[in-house]
């Protein structure tokens, strides 16, 4: 299998992983662990196993210099993703905010378009407002059934936010990974993560009542901590070592399927005509967004 093969595998696996989330962790926080708490756990617990590693893996150290961009890659990708994306969940269903995120490959269209000065053209421009109006109208109107959600609304924007600042980690880790071995990377890239959501997290954290949590939780919790957070950035920054940005972000459209599928079997979300029809504009946004004319090479 070739590298090219090899990152889009890992993507993908990162992707399903991804999708379970959605429901695992959101039966997480329903009743035992609130959502900065489990940020914090999710975060001090990766950074633990990625140090662990780190002491087994002989590599160049990071250069002075890049310490502030992998503290900002960490804002964006660690602390600001996690903790609106965790605190959104809890105010909304996990189909709603899978459809969310897959804003992400326009947003990431757009930063590209600001940061790395890629070319922006018209199918790609209607793309972004075609995707934009659909996650507006999930955001604004998608609570017509809320089920086992408390605020659809403000939690819908909150994942728009997680979804933003993913896109925006993406564009700007791009440079970064294509210098260091990925373990080393992503140590430093959690240690200024756990430094960041500590202050959010501790209160919640503390108030976690362990001795009564059933072993499911435990369960779901260490999926959380040991596959959605540490073999998903692990996998995704592979992927992201070999592949564009726009590339790796459109595997995202893919979440709600999975999201949608997993939590309808378990029985924690629904769906209505409200999500399909704002679920069917987003696609549409990313496939103008990232459809290739034939003539370009696709990486």
């Amino acid at each position: 299998m070739n590298q090219r093969a090899l990152a889009l595998t890992a993507t993908s696996i990162a992707t399903l992983i991804y999708g379970i989330t959605f429901t695992v962790a959101k039966e997480v926080m329903e009743e035992h662990i609130q959502p900065f708490g489990f940020i914090l756990l999710r975060v001090g617990g990766a950074a633990s196993v990625f140090w662990l590693l780190g002491l087994f893996v002989k590599a160049p150290s990071i250069e002075k210099s890049d310490y502030k961009k992998i503290a900002l890659a960490s804002f964006f990708g660690i602390a600001l993703n996690m903790l609106t994306f965790f605190k959104g969940l809890s105010y909304t269903t996990p189909i709603s905010g899978s459809v969310m995120m897959v804003t992400t490959p326009i947003l990431v269209l757009i930063f590209a378009s600001i940061l790395l000065k890629e070319k922006l053209i018209s199918r790609k421009i209607i793309g972004v407002v075609v995707g934009l109006v659909g996650a507006i109208i999930l955001i604004a109107y998608g609570n017509s059934l809320q089920g086992n959600a408390s605020n659809m609304m403000l939690g819908n924007f909150l994942v728009f936010v997680n979804a933003a600042s993913y896109a925006m980690y993406l564009v700007i880790v791009k440079k970064l990974i294509e210098k260091y071995n990925p373990i080393v990377f992503v140590k430093w890239l959690y240690f200024f993560g756990f430094l960041l959501v500590f202050p959010f997290g501790i209160s919640e954290f503390l108030e976690v009542q362990w001795g009564v949590m059933p072993t499911s939780i435990y369960l779901k919790a260490g999926f959380v901590v040991l596959f959605s957070t540490c073999v998903t950035y692990l996998f995704n920054l592979f992927a992201l070592s070999r592949l564009k940005p726009t590339t790796v972000s459109v595997f995202i459209y893919l979440q709600p399927v999975v999201a949608a599928i997993y939590a309808l079997i378990v029985g924690s979300d629904h769906l209505d005509i409200v999500k399909i029809g704002a679920a069917l504009l987003i696609f549409l946004g990313v496939f103008l967004v990232t459809k290739r004319p034939a003539e370009t090479p696709n990486k």
